[in-house]
């Protein structure tokens, strides 16, 4: 075929064509198989992190990383065998899961439910979007000494606190959806004649589920942010009560795996939203092509 320049196709693809008459001699004793060989997209992903771990590994066992900086992997793998192996994590799991999914679930609740309110009546908004835009600007980390007053130190102020953080995301992007509707699919709506109950049920309901979803991506990391801080007012279980702990014992193995265990929820549960939306929304040309 005569002489040719290397060609790739892909990252991790390349071919053997125009190398060097020595290249070429070496090739030909390669199966044809492994000189067609791609590397897997998975696999290369999994080559930055994996070195990571051997340098952090390697770096602890020389005494470069003391192990009150941070453990060391291996040290880390085997607390978290030995703490899932005895119960431990999963009481303490079991105990946060309760409290983000409540403190989220009724923080989602009033979020929708005021904006609904607000987004399908011009009444409604001049009642309630002032109060919730005052609301909002309000740290609501900021609250826990007047909640600490008002009803003490128990689970009802660690909820209270999460249901702050996670209703307002919900509202603010619903509420923008529901106002951002296309007139034209309600003007369509009109000439064929839906009334007002069939207009939100078909039009402007379906139509805001994507800010809806949006607000609820954005109220479910906050939730899991203000899990971390109401678990270390007076709880005695918990993953955040475990991290507070294992401060006050120097213990950064269990704190790197509370860490861990934050991230790794996180990402399931945004993975379930992410699947509820998919079929919420399979309706939507657009959100199929994407």
């Amino acid at each position: 075929m005569g002489d040719k320049t290397l060609e790739t196709q892909g990252a991790s693809a390349f071919s053997v064509k125009g190398l060097h008459p020595l290249g070429k001699g070496v090739a030909g004793w390669l199966p044809v198989g492994l000189r067609r060989w791609r590397t897997p997209e998975a696999l290369l992903r999994l080559v930055s992190p994996i070195v990571l771990l051997l340098l952090w590994e390697l770096a602890s066992r020389w005494g470069l990383i003391p192990p009150r900086i941070i453990a060391a992997p291996s040290q880390i793998g085997g607390t978290l065998w030995s703490m899932i192996a005895s119960g431990e994590l999963g009481r303490h799991l079991w105990v946060s899961l309760q409290r983000a999914l409540m403190g989220l679930s009724i923080g989602v609740s009033i979020g929708v439910v005021a904006a609904l309110i607000s987004g399908l009546s011009k009444r409604g908004e001049v009642v309630l979007d002032s109060p919730m835009q005052m609301l909002r600007t309000i740290p609501s980390l900021a609250m826990v000494p007047l909640f600490i007053l008002w009803f003490g130190i128990g689970e009802f102020t660690k909820i209270a606190l999460i249901v702050i953080g996670t209703t307002f995301p919900v509202y603010l992007n619903l509420f923008a959806g529901i106002r951002n509707i296309d007139p034209k699919l309600i003007e369509a709506a009109n000439t064929l004649g839906l009334n007002r109950r069939e207009l939100i049920w078909h039009v402007i309901l379906p139509g805001s589920l994507p800010s809806f979803f949006v607000g609820l991506r954005y109220s479910l990391g906050i939730s899991w942010l203000a899990l971390v801080f109401v678990e270390q007012i007076n709880t005695t279980a918990g993953i955040g009560f475990l991290a507070s702990d294992a401060r006050d014992f120097m213990r950064t193995d269990v704190i790197v795996i509370c860490l861990l265990i934050y991230s790794v929820l996180g990402l399931l549960i945004d993975g379930l939203i992410r699947t509820l939306e998919r079929f919420a929304l399979a309706w939507r040309p657009s959100f199929v092509r994407n």
